[in-house]
């Protein structure tokens, strides 16, 4: 996450908003110390975006695919033709 200095805020802050609106939040620092984030107000709480299991129900696994190719795999390691 970029981190700006409050003078850099000021002058940019127009610029920094547009960012952060689209997805990019940023900090903002006083003398290096990290006071303010700034991030979109529809953005997510970090966290709570659960990404396991979103294709549930709209793929299926075949019971072999463990083993699916293995026959040519194993010929080319082994360097048959």
């Amino acid at each position: 996450m970029r981190t700006v200095n409050m003078h850099e805020a000021k002058t940019h802050l127009s610029r920094l908003v547009q960012a952060a609106a689209r997805g990019e939040p940023f900090i903002i620092a006083r003398a290096g110390k990290p006071m303010v984030k700034v991030v979109a107000v529809e953005a997510p709480d970090p966290g709570t975006v659960c990404r396991i299991g979103f294709l549930a129900g709209r793929i299926s696994v075949p019971p072999d695919f463990d083993r699916m190719g293995a026959d040519e795999i194993e010929t080319l390691f082994e360097g048959g033709a």
